[in-house]
């Protein structure tokens, strides 16, 4: 008989299993080896590393085991996590966007220790942290393992850091480097701690590119603030004033075998640091420096974007944007909807971004608001992120860093 929906209903036309030769149906876990158990689960997502040791015995020894680690290191990359800053808290809390959630995360003791310590830098499965004295402090999140670095060279301290940026070549090894870029933009240079030789590298001075013909305001100072009277009526300086955790904000890409690393200048232009030709560069602003705007630096899938919030015609924009080098242009590739970037208008909102391949996760606030983002920038999708609650209150942060939640990641 035929149903309304077009669907037909007939009890003998219904398949029935076998009742015989059917072992798949009484198929356990623990009939597994112990080495395909770990490629079992190895493919879970992180989340359920917590969890795993409470199941059974056999389960809480395979969680522990460094054959379980290292099967998990052939999985090919995990969906990113965002941790969160705040420098007030004595636990992390991170975004997971594969499962779209929160979680609290308990503090190694060795940050505990330093408690006035901050986040600066991510990559792969690490996150690095610094406090107060210059101290660097490397860790996994999730397992929480840390180590503290050896000290930078004394000499480094003489001139001001500008930019602090990590790049993660195997987890499971514990593969990192660390790079420190200082001075100023009229002589800069940078060192590497290599987690290989456990070391600091020497320094190495940068020269300005010689075509370097985007240099910007070459009729002002180097670096120096332009004042200016906004709409407002309000003195304002193109001096950015960034928040602690984001005051070395910068990112690191490997293209054509040259790492580059990006940061934003005091007056909001891009340097790159070109590691391997060892040169600087600035590019062309993306507006004029009178204009009032927020902007970050974040890396997608190897390449280096900038997220602009600036206000025209009574409404705010947000919008990613990518530069082409043969042309020394911007292009914008994604924007937020009207809809949604309108509620900033007027707000003074500062943002604070992070890639992690086809994401970018963003921090808008000011004294008005506090509003999480995550941004698809191939489909152009814009999702506002529910509030995190401890103790019954949401919490604001102003900013994250975006690393690989794995468990093999070594410190």
């Amino acid at each position: 008989m035929e149903k309304a929906d077009g669907c037909i209903s007939s009890p003998s036309r219904k398949r029935k299993l076998p009742q015989e030769g059917n072992d798949m149906l009484n198929f356990s876990l623990d009939e597994l080896t112990d080495d395909l158990l770990e490629r079992v689960l190895s493919w879970l997502p992180t989340s359920t590393y917590f969890h795993l040791g409470s199941v059974c015995k056999r389960w809480k020894s395979v969680a522990a085991s460094e054959s379980f680690k290292l099967a998990c290191s052939r999985i090919p990359s995990r969906e990113p996590w965002f941790f969160m800053v705040d420098p007030s808290l004595n636990r992390s809390v991170v975004f997971d966007s594969a499962e779209r959630s929160w979680k609290k995360l308990d503090h190694p003791p060795l940050l505990l220790n330093n408690c006035n310590s901050i986040p600066v830098a991510a990559a792969g499965g690490l996150v690095c942290f610094r406090n107060i004295s210059g101290d660097y402090f490397v860790c996994n999140p999730v397992t929480g393992s840390c180590r503290e670095l050896p000290p930078v060279n004394p000499d480094s301290h003489d001139r001001p850091l500008l930019a602090i940026a990590m790049n993660a070549y195997s987890n499971y090894h514990g593969s990192y480097k660390l790079v420190l870029v200082s001075g100023d933009l009229s002589k800069l240079s940078y060192q590497v701690y290599n987690s290989s030789a456990d070391c600091w590298e020497e320094e190495i001075m940068l020269r300005r590119k010689i075509d370097d013909s985007t240099a910007c305001d070459l009729n002002a100072g180097e670096d120096d603030a332009v004042y200016f009277l906004s709409k407002a009526g309000n003195v304002v300086a193109t001096n950015m004033q960034r928040s602690p955790s984001k005051q070395y904000s910068s990112v690191i890409t490997c293209k054509d075998g040259e790492e580059i690393v990006y940061f934003l200048s005091s007056s909001g232009t891009v340097v790159a640091c070109n590691l391997t030709q060892k040169h600087f560069s600035e590019y062309p602003r993306l507006l004029p420096v009178f204009f009032e705007y927020s902007i970050d630096v974040v890396e997608c899938k190897g390449e280096m974007l900038v997220v602009m919030l600036s206000e025209f015609f009574e409404s705010a924009s947000l919008r990613v944007w990518r530069f082409d080098e043969k042309t020394r242009t911007w292009n914008h590739i994604a924007g937020m909807p009207p809809a949604m970037s309108h509620e900033f208008y007027g707000k003074k909102v500062d943002v604070n971004c992070v890639g992690a391949g086809d994401q970018i996760f963003i921090c808008l606030s000011s004294a008005e608001l506090c509003s999480y983002v995550l941004c698809d920038i191939v489909a152009n999708e814009w999702v506002e992120l529910p509030k995190c609650c401890m103790n019954g209150e949401a919490m604001d942060f102003m900013s994250a860093f975006s690393f690989e939640p794995r468990i093999e990641a070594s410190v």
